[in-house]
């Protein structure tokens, strides 16, 4: 039996609470806001959930090279810009690629299955508190 089939109220939970954030929380981070409905849960747990949602595909998981893995409730498909000061993940639109043509059925030995864009750049809070000044 697929252990994702068995819908715990803790999976629930988590899931209901990490649909209603844009702000692609962390583990550690979704685990406190999960704390105030399921006091008992343990940060392993939390991030037990979140691996086994994502490896199911009902929630995405962001990994970065630097920094704690996001999560994002949404899994349509849209962009995300990243800060590269503070790690905040904000979804934004971007022209979709279509990846089905023939042209790119095969790169480099490769079957394209998908893709994840990811944009950087500073956030307009750290932008604030480092007086980054913007490009005309």
């Amino acid at each position: 039996m697929n252990t994702f089939q068995r819908n715990t109220q803790q999976r629930r939970v988590i899931l209901e609470e990490l649909q209603k954030l844009t702000s692609h929380p962390t583990a550690s981070l979704l685990y406190a806001i999960v704390r105030q409905r399921l006091p008992k849960i343990s940060l392993g747990t939390v991030y037990r959930n979140l691996e086994l949602l994502a490896q199911s595909g009902v929630v995405k998981k962001l990994g970065h090279t630097t920094g704690e893995a996001r999560f994002d409730g949404d899994t349509t498909p849209h962009s995300h810009l990243r800060c590269v000061e503070c790690g905040r993940v904000d979804d934004v639109s971007a022209p979709v690629l279509d990846l089905t043509g023939g042209a790119t059925d095969d790169w480099a030995g490769y079957q394209v299955l998908g893709y994840q864009l990811e944009f950087l750049g500073i956030c307009p809070t750290c932008r604030k508190q480092t007086n980054h000044v913007s490009n005309p």
